[in-house]
Parts: structure tokens; C-alpha cells; sequence
């Protein structure tokens, strides 16, 4: 009997401390945020069956600290402070990986308090705002490529800001771009603001205050690089200053789109394309700037722009390097010392091949000589010539090689 007495005392001794010690566990919780609570706990019998004594009582203070920790958030957003994550944990990205994140798996009125976090995540720490009062949707897609980060945000209309304060709780220092490739958008910093259309770019420093502005949905290509691989250290004159049409913009912002989409299929092929990157940014900013760009910057603005000559007139059977040097404002002598090693005829004769294997896999139809002559090859005996010593088999070969492949998948 006595002995009985001691169990069903120890066990009522320990159905009473279980609340407590969860008690203590959710204060320890809600402490890591920086926040105080006492939860109340009564250890009696109200209870419904199954459940363990003050539980009701404790999922009740649980409710209001959720209020009380959404009210924080709120408080610490209106400061221009990054706040945690809707669901009140921290958001967090894995920048080093390509990877999607989206709201479109958030309740609506979530919505926006979760992207707020996820541009905080992805880039440095962001307040914003909505624009407008339709439910917000918003898309990133991260896309590392070494010291660069390209970063692909389809959005609705919202109003991003820097703020000084969060300036100061970020320890990398980067200079960022934004490539418009839909809609409308502005950039504001150093008492300029550019406005950007699709094709157009603008930098802007993380370590001063800036705002980005939308007012209707856009898609454009952040690109993100720490200010320690460039060789520009002040960029108070080249920010927010719009670089569109007739400027290097141009040639830097599809280079950088280009080097995205090739980095999402085979990042381990564009790794060596980062150096370039950053050498057309370089450039760019220069330009921005208004500034004579370093040898290194302005070689790869150069090559770029040899390059996206090429690509466009690679069918021109007439074209070499008296052209190309002509078209892109370049002496011979700079011509070949762009291009390096390769020059323009092994460059030009490299793009051809390309073009013609991805025609004899699409275009099935097209007899071989046709198919030279729209790759800019002078007779088709000369296109043959080239394609084996480049692929190793004639053309006829690769296609009927492609079409076999292409059964056995099917």
C-alpha cells in the first residue's frame, strides 16, 4: 500500500514537472531571440483527456508569444532591420549552390514578409515594401559562378532599401548590377537615380545606403562580386547611372546573361570565364565612372566585343580580320593581342563548327552544302576539312551518329 502510495506520488511528481520542464525549454527558445517571457503553467487537472496537465494553459502563452514575436518582426522591419522567417524561424540560402526559391508555396499574406527574408539571404540585408495591394509573387533563382554570384529575381512591384544601419551589420563589402531583362525599374544611390529598361544595367554599392524601385512586375539578373576582386575602390561616381544602348552596358549585360544560362548547364566549363567576367565589369564601371578603364578591364572589353562580332557575322564567308578589327574599332596589332593565342580565324572558324553540329542535329532536312554555306563556309570540301580535324568525323557521320542516339533514347 505504502509502496503504491510512492509510485502514484512519483508519478504525479512527474506529470506535474513535465509542463514545467517544457515550460523552461520554450523561455531558453524565445530567449535565443532575444526576447524575455514567463510562461504560465498550472499544474492541475483541467485538462482534456490525453493531454498532460497545463498543457492547455501553456499552448495558450504559446499563442500570444507568437503574436508578440510577430509584432517584433513588424517593429524591427519599420527600423530598417531584416527580420526572421514568416514562419518565425530565420530564412537562409545556400549561395555557394544553384538553387530556385519562391513564395509560391506561401500562404498569401505570408507572402511578403517571407521574400523579405529571402532577399536578405541571397544578397545583403534589405528592408522592403510591397507596391500596391495584390498578393505578392517573387522568384529567385541563385546561380554561383565563382567569385560571382548571378542571381535571376522575377518579382512584383516592391520598393528595396539599404539602410545605414544595416550597412553596419554586414562585413562583406560588394558591388552589385542589376540587368533589366523585363519591365520597368530604377535605381537610387549618391543622389542619382537611373532608370532602367530591359537591356540596360546600373551598379550600386552595398556599403551605402540605396533604393531599388518597381512599379510593375519585372525579371532582371542581379550580379553580385565582392569590391575586394575588382580593381576599382571608389565607386561614388559610377553608381546608379544608367548603361544602356551605345555603352558597354550592352556587351557586359549579355555576356553576363550568356554566362549564366552556360553556367546553369556545366559550371565546371565557365569557371574559367570568371576572371573575363570580372574584367567586363571592370570595364563597365569605368565607363560608369567615367574613368579610363585598366588594361586588364579594357582588353576584356575588347574580346567581348570581337567576340559578339563574330557571333552575329560568322556567315559571312568574305569576313577576317581587316573586318572585324574595322567593325570594332581595333588596329590589327590590338586585334590579335585581344584574342591572344587563338586569333581570329581558329575564334571564328571554332564558332562556325558549333553552328553547323547544332544544324545537322535540328535542321535534318538541309543538305550538307547548304548547311556550309549558311555556317560561312566557302565550298562544302573546305567545310568537311574542318569538321573532321575539329570533331574526329565528317559531317554526314555526326548526324547519323546524333540521329542513333537519339533513337536509343527514345
Amino acid at each position: 500500500m505504502a509502496a503504491s502510495a510512492r509510485r502514484s506520488g512519483s508519478s504525479s511528481a512527474s506529470r506535474s514537472a513535465r509542463p514545467a520542464r517544457t515550460t523552461a525549454a520554450v523561455e531558453s527558445w524565445i530567449a535565443s531571440w532575444g526576447m524575455t517571457a514567463s510562461l504560465p503553467v498550472r499544474p492541475d487537472n483541467r485538462h482534456s483527456s490525453g493531454s498532460q496537465p497545463g498543457e492547455p494553459v501553456l499552448h495558450r502563452a504559446l499563442d500570444r508569444c507568437r503574436i508578440d514575436i510577430k509584432a517584433a518582426h513588424a517593429r524591427e522591419v519599420d527600423r530598417g532591420m531584416p527580420g526572421w522567417g514568416y514562419s518565425g524561424m530565420p530564412v537562409t540560402v545556400d549561395r555557394r549552390t544553384h538553387a530556385t526559391v519562391s513564395t509560391v508555396d506561401v500562404p498569401a499574406r505570408e507572402g511578403f514578409a517571407y521574400w523579405r527574408d529571402l532577399i536578405c539571404a541571397t544578397f545583403v540585408r534589405l528592408t522592403a515594401e510591397p507596391v500596391g495591394d495584390r498578393h505578392f509573387h517573387g522568384r529567385i533563382e541563385n546561380v554561383p559562378c565563382g567569385a560571382v554570384d548571378l542571381s535571376t529575381v522575377v518579382a512584383d512591384p516592391q520598393n528595396v532599401r539599404r539602410t545605414r544601419s544595416l550597412i553596419g551589420r554586414d562585413t562583406e563589402e560588394y558591388l552589385l548590377a542589376s540587368v533589366l531583362l523585363d519591365g520597368c525599374a530604377s535605381v537610387e544611390q549618391d543622389g542619382r537615380v537611373a532608370v532602367l529598361r530591359a537591356g540596360a544595367m546600373a551598379f550600386y554599392d552595398s556599403t551605402r545606403p540605396y533604393s531599388l524601385h518597381s512599379v510593375e512586375p519585372s525579371s532582371q539578373l542581379v550580379v553580385q562580386v565582392p569590391k575586394r576582386e575588382l580593381s576599382i575602390r571608389d565607386t561614388s561616381g559610377l553608381t546608379a547611372r544608367a548603361l544602356g544602348g551605345g555603352t558597354p552596358g550592352v556587351v557586359v549585360s549579355k555576356f553576363l546573361t550568356s554566362l549564366r544560362d552556360a553556367t546553369k548547364e556545366d559550371a565546371a566549363q565557365t569557371a574559367v570565364l570568371v576572371p573575363h567576367a570580372i574584367g567586363l565589369l571592370s570595364a563597365a564601371a569605368s565607363f560608369a565612372a567615367s574613368a579610363e578603364p585598366g588594361a586588364c578591364a579594357a582588353d576584356a572589353l575588347a574580346r567581348q566585343r570581337v567576340s559578339d562580332f563574330l557571333h552575329r557575322n560568322f556567315a559571312d564567308p568574305g569576313l577576317d580580320a581587316s573586318a572585324v578589327a574595322h567593325a570594332c574599332n581595333l588596329s590589327r596589332r590590338s586585334l590579335y593581342r585581344t584574342l591572344g593565342a587563338e586569333g581570329v580565324a581558329a575564334q571564328l572558324r571554332r564558332i562556325r563548327i558549333e553552328r553547323a553540329k547544332e544544324m545537322l542535329v535540328h535542321a535534318t532536312g538541309k543538305p550538307i552544302g547548304s548547311l556550309a554555306a549558311a555556317c560561312g563556309f566557302g565550298s562544302e570540301s573546305g567545310f568537311h576539312r574542318a569538321f573532321r580535324e575539329a570533331t574526329g568525323q565528317t559531317p554526314g557521320e555526326y548526324r547519323r551518329a546524333c540521329r542513333e542516339v537519339g533513337t536509343r533514347r527514345k
